[in-house]
């Protein structure tokens, strides 16, 4: 072979552009990735102790709730005085007692706010401060 037949080393170089990335630009990109996964896996956590927080208190909110049932229910009815409604068959009508407007009182104001807590429950949550253990950056149970 003559040697304007052969190829020159300049046919066979890449451009600079389309070159592999150097060990630094590796190394750098793979800092870059370890951060972004860390900092996904304390987002995840907190979000999780969010949730294991929220239903704590739903829990206990329910307990309570079937405490207050439980004793609405027991409790005594106080009659107010004042004219008795009649019924169909003549017969006077029972007494409304304060407590039934009480309990009726409380339990629309307990469906107004667990509609609320089910309509935030829907919104997605965006950045903000996370709330109760996460914003420690407890785990669970530790």
């Amino acid at each position: 072979m003559e040697a304007s037949e052969r190829d020159s080393t300049q046919d066979w170089m890449l451009p600079e552009s389309s070159g592999p990335p150097l060990l630094s630009e590796l190394e750098r990109r793979i800092d870059e990735a370890v951060t972004i996964a860390r900092s996904s896996e304390r987002a995840v956590i907190a979000v999780g102790d969010a949730a294991l927080d929220a239903a704590q208190q739903a829990r206990r909110a329910a307990e309570i709730a079937e405490r207050a049932t439980a004793a609405a229910l027991s409790a005594t009815p106080l009659t107010e005085p004042g004219p008795a409604a009649a019924k169909d068959d003549g017969s006077p009508a029972p007494e409304r007692s304060s407590e039934d407007a009480a309990l009726r009182s409380f339990s629309e104001r307990a469906d107004r706010v667990v509609a609320r807590l089910r309509a935030l429950e829907r919104r997605p949550r965006r950045g903000g401060r996370p709330a109760t253990a996460a914003a420690t950056g407890r785990r669970p149970g530790g």
